[in-house]
């Protein structure tokens, strides 16, 4: 009898492990000069589902804009970015209040980092119990660290009332999180916070304000081509009209 329980007990807990799909590891992808891509996974409706940040070598540290999405990701990534540049992770500024933006931040500022949203991301963490950065900036702001400068933009409301974008004006790099949709995506993803009738004013916006971008990072899948901002606009005027069919939920 022993044995058979042993044996059911066992095959209950390959069953559980075949049917469960373990996280890819994390991935960092040069874009150009000292920056770099990484992208993090978390399970969403039992799939790994891939979420862009990015990060920049200075000087001074590292600059990460936004986190990984899943804790077990945290530390590999500063382990890995040690590893690399031999350097140590010292600003994050997250995007907007979403998880997938804002996970890490409790475990950066314990870990000395200082930690930045905008006051409306900083509010709304607050108010749907995310993690919440050390400090926040009132209007849009020009950071300056290890020979880099670059600002953040508020477009408007889009993907969430509190969206922003980051700008980096001598490389041409628009950072923008989940605000741009990936040129392989034909859905516009998690509308839950979303004002689907301002987004496509917000872009065009951000096209008009940033007009010669060479690279684009959207917020989940491939791609970093400035295309991305004209493909957004169009899911985003489609979405406005009721023409988009939301086949799966993407952030």
């Amino acid at each position: 009898m022993a044995c058979i329980i042993a044996f059911v007990l066992f095959s209950a807990a390959c069953l559980r492990c075949f049917g469960q799909q373990s996280l890819p590891p994390l991935k960092i992808s040069h874009l150009t000069g000292n920056f770099y891509e990484y992208t993090g996974y978390s399970m969403l409706n039992g799939t790994p589902f891939p979420s862009n940040s990015m990060y920049l070598v200075t000087d001074k540290g590292v600059v990460m804009f936004d986190t990984p999405w899943d804790s077990t990701q945290f530390q590999p990534l500063l382990d890995s970015i040690k590893a690399r540049h031999h350097a140590d992770v010292v600003l994050c500024i997250a995007t907007h209040f979403h998880a997938d933006r804002t996970a890490g931040l409790a475990f950066l500022k314990a870990r000395g980092v200082k930690t930045f949203t905008s006051l409306a991301t900083y509010n709304l963490c607050k108010e749907r119990g995310e993690k919440q950065a050390e400090f926040y900036f009132t209007k849009d702001t020009v950071f300056n660290i290890g020979g880099y400068s670059f600002q953040t933009y508020y477009p408007g409301k889009g993907h969430t009332s509190d969206n922003i974008v980051i700008w980096f004006e001598k490389q041409k790099i628009l950072y923008g999180g989940c605000f741009i949709k990936s040129i392989e995506t034909q859905d516009i993803g998690n509308i839950a916070d979303a004002d689907v009738v301002a987004w496509p004013v917000s872009v065009k916006k951000v096209m008009q304000k940033f007009p010669n971008a060479r690279y684009v990072i959207p917020g989940h899948f491939g791609g970093t081509g400035p295309d991305a901002l004209q493909h957004t606009l169009q899911l985003a005027q489609q979405s406005q009209k009721g023409q988009l069919i939301h086949r799966k939920p993407i952030l």
